[in-house]
């Protein structure tokens, strides 16, 4: 019998004799080279798609943890499956490869359109999870079977293993740090489709037929590799326009600019007669009424302060509160502090920004720092009379923390005398408990609370808390010259709460419980 006939095993132990012809080893290393890239692929594919449904479902720990639990325990099914391979395992091992580069391939352009277009959007997540999962499970079985016709047992458990963990390390960095940032996640799961492609191609060659049938099938599965290569690469030549397809049915309308940042998908779109930025998903604000939110987030806490000469902004990259700051004469300096440097970008470069915003990031009063609000205000040494607190709402933990009592206990420390604090506090019509969460927050941390909402069209009510060490009367100063939305009446009716969204007790959200996030999930969860 060949080497090649698995039918029979050259030892008692069902493996082969450990002593092999020098000459084979490179080809033992070339396919212990392969284990490394379908490593890196595999582990590509399971950040793909959870990165996805944390993209449109929110929530990225719960997103992740469950994603990459299903890829996992399918990984498993897999391996055990691999157990009924009898024959033609070559064979096999390239179809799997093929198989694998179109599902993990198309995962991200697929999900993102399934999102748009379907109700069925974690039904297909989940299915699509399990397929990559088992197909990715199969290969280093397989893998292993044909390898150990080369090399001695505890040779190929080493090699083999070292190459695959070494391939998980390799595409955890290549994601985080290149792929993402370079490509974006539809860009992304294409490049993986076509290694995962070339590795079957280049198996048709390496991997020796073991019959003429099998020969002859290699050479079809060569047209095949050949076919999964052309479409792939299609699909990566006309990634933009897929991801353009989907993104115009999520948001509503044409996108006129997309990029991903290392920390999130930017998007415009045109929204009727204006225009809106989406943040992963989440829509930031609308042309047509962001005026109602930015002029009630800001004016009521510079009213509130007898001289806002020094202020900070967290969050608010768009510059649009930013704007609204300038409007105020007193204002010697504005800091604004934005984790994502290509928000803050965009607010500085992008035409129809730069007209809404005013240009607010040019002006020589503004400093912007790209750093973790919380990291800058802990280590801060100055103080400032006024602090708006303008970050996303608290949908998973890497934001919840900026709603934190940790985080308002440092706040505390960065306030002149008689300063205030500003906080967007999410809807307290849609999400009430989670609105009062962030007033109990600040309690906890020391303040005084005056809570109020406006009404934007594009949200619903939404929330503020206007906070200061010591309790104060409703502001009723407003900048020179008009508003758009605020005069001195509706300023003073915006700390009337309607009995539907009077106080509930609500647990402060704490780093260690995170208690706002829960609440928040739990309530939009009603209205989606």
């Amino acid at each position: 019998m060949t080497d090649g006939d698995d039918s029979t095993d050259p030892s008692p132990t069902g493996w082969p004799d450990p002593a092999k012809p020098a000459e084979r080893r490179p080809h033992a290393t070339l396919l212990l080279s392969m284990v490394l890239v379908i490593a890196t692929a595999g582990l590509v594919y399971e950040l793909v798609m959870a990165a996805v449904a944390s993209y449109v479902l929110g929530d990225s720990v719960t997103q992740f943890s469950t994603v990459i639990g299903v890829y996992l325990s399918a990984m498993g099914l897999g391996a055990w499956l691999s157990r009924f391979a009898e024959r033609r395992l070559s064979l096999l091992f390239v179809d799997v490869e093929l198989a694998t580069a179109l599902i993990g391939g198309l995962c991200a352009p697929g999900l993102f359109l399934a999102f748009s277009y379907t109700n069925a959007f974690r039904l297909i997540l989940y299915a699509t999870v399990v397929a990559v999962g088992v197909l990715v499970g199969l290969e280093l079985p397989l893998l292993m079977r044909i390898l150990r016709r080369e090399l001695e047992f505890k040779e190929l458990i080493a090699r083999a293993l070292s190459f695959d963990y070494a391939g998980a390390l390799v595409g955890s960095l290549a994601f985080s740090l290149f792929l993402v940032p370079r490509l974006g996640l539809v860009h992304t799961s294409l490049v993986s489709g076509l290694l995962n492609a070339a590795v079957g191609l280049v198996s048709t060659y390496v991997l020796a037929p073991e019959t003429a049938d099998e020969r002859r099938a290699m050479a079809g599965a060569r047209l095949r590799a050949v076919f999964v290569l052309v479409v792939l690469g299609l699909a990566l030549f006309e990634g933009k326009r897929l991801t353009s397809l989907a993104e115009a049915q999520s948001f509503g309308g044409p996108v006129v600019f997309a990029e991903s940042s290392p920390y999130q998908r930017i998007v415009l779109s045109e929204r009727g007669a204006g225009f809106a930025l989406h943040l992963n998903g989440n829509l930031q604000f609308s042309s047509r009424d962001e005026h109602r939110y930015h002029e009630a987030l800001v004016h009521p806490v510079m009213g509130a302060v007898a001289l806002p000469r020094r202020v900070l902004i967290g969050g608010g990259g768009d510059g649009l509160a930013v704007r609204e700051v300038l409007r105020w004469p007193e204002v010697e300096q504005v800091v604004l502090v934005d984790l994502d440097g290509a928000v803050t970008d965009l607010a500085r470069t992008h035409p129809r920004l730069v007209a809404l915003n005013r240009a607010s990031l040019a002006d020589p009063k503004v400093q912007v720092v790209n750093a973790d609000a919380m990291s800058f205000i802990a280590e801060s040494r100055e103080l400032f009379d006024v602090v708006i607190l303008d970050f996303p709402d608290p949908s998973n933990f890497s934001v919840g923390k900026l709603y934190s009592a940790e985080l308002y206990r440092k706040v505390r420390a960065r306030l002149a005398p008689g300063g205030r604090v500003a906080v967007q506090s999410t809807s307290p019509l849609l999400a009430r408990r989670s609105f009062w969460c962030v007033v109990s927050t600040l309690r906890s941390a020391g303040f005084s609370v005056l809570p109020y909402r406006v009404f934007v069209p594009s949200f619903a009510d939404w929330g503020f808390a206007l906070a200061g060490l010591d309790p104060a009367d409703r502001p009723t100063r407003l900048p020179p010259g008009p508003l758009e939305y605020l005069d001195p009446i509706t300023l003073e009716h915006l700390f009337d709460l309607p009995q539907d969204v009077g106080e509930l007790t609500a647990e402060p959200n704490r780093l260690n419980n995170q208690a706002l996030v829960s609440y928040y999930l739990k309530e939009w969860s009603r209205w989606e």
